[in-house]
């Protein structure tokens, strides 16, 4: 599948998909990839961020929020009208349509930092992308990025109930398969939102390609805080969801 394929049912479902975000995004980026992305993130106050697959623009509004000029772009055009719709004051954010795997319309090393939350798993060429990010990025400055975390959310993965121990079993499958899948999502649709699955060697391999320098990793976990409010991110404690790079140009 394309990314052209994938960017048409992102539009299809975009409505859908973020009906139930707040201006934190969903629950899953409240209690575990919020607080990992901004412990990653270093000034923000007047400096130039890159929100890269920017969707409904959650966090281009965090930013802003918090004294960060925003350029917040992505392929969907359906989510750039939500984004556009939910941000009524915020004067430091710029909405372009632009895929992440070719950003020419915005010059080089003008970014302080770019952030792409849950973004590469979408894209055909994620190498292609994380080079433009390198070429968007000043010197030193640097490239956060989350995904699903892909030695544990893999085609075929999930939850397996034994009733005789009264215990469930995170089940990995498929893990070496490099490519398009299907996502369960909507779930009473016959296209579904698809995610393009990758090893963590490939990531890391296009990471040095790009002349990236790799600082941190972070595999979230629920905050003792976090589960107290919402018990049901105890499976989370069990396998990363997610995994959040920060790396240094």
């Amino acid at each position: 599948m394309t990314t052209a394929q994938a960017i048409k049912r992102w539009n299809q479902f975009a409505e859908s998909f973020t009906e139930n975000y707040d201006e934190q995004g969903d629950l899953h980026h409240q209690v575990l990839l919020n607080p990992a992305i901004f412990s990653l993130i270093e000034e923000v106050e007047g400096r130039n961020f890159l929100d890269a697959g920017c969707g409904e623009g959650y966090l281009s509004r965090m930013l802003a929020q918090k004294g960060a000029i925003v350029t917040a772009v992505d392929y969907s055009q359906k989510m750039l009208e939500i984004a556009r719709d939910r941000t009524q004051n915020e004067k430091n954010i710029q909405y372009r349509y632009g895929n992440c795997e070719n950003l020419d319309f915005l010059i080089k090393e003008v970014f302080d930092c770019i952030i792409a939350n849950m973004v590469l798993q979408d894209l055909e060429n994620y190498k292609a992308a994380i080079r433009e990010m390198y070429r968007l990025l000043k010197p030193n400055g640097i490239f956060i990025f989350s995904i699903l975390h892909p030695c544990f959310v893999t085609p075929n993965s999930g939850w397996i109930r034994n009733e005789q121990l009264d215990q469930q079993f995170w089940k990995v499958q498929r893990y070496f398969y490099e490519g398009v899948y299907d996502q369960k999502l909507p779930l009473d649709a016959d296209e579904k939102i698809v995610f393009y699955h990758r090893t963590l060697t490939s990531y890391m391999k296009a990471i040095i390609q790009a002349g990236f320098k790799v600082e941190e990793v972070i595999e979230p976990m629920p905050s003792k805080e976090m589960l107290s409010r919402y018990p049901q991110f105890k499976e989370d404690l069990h396998c990363a969801d997610f995994i959040v790079f920060k790396l240094r140009k």
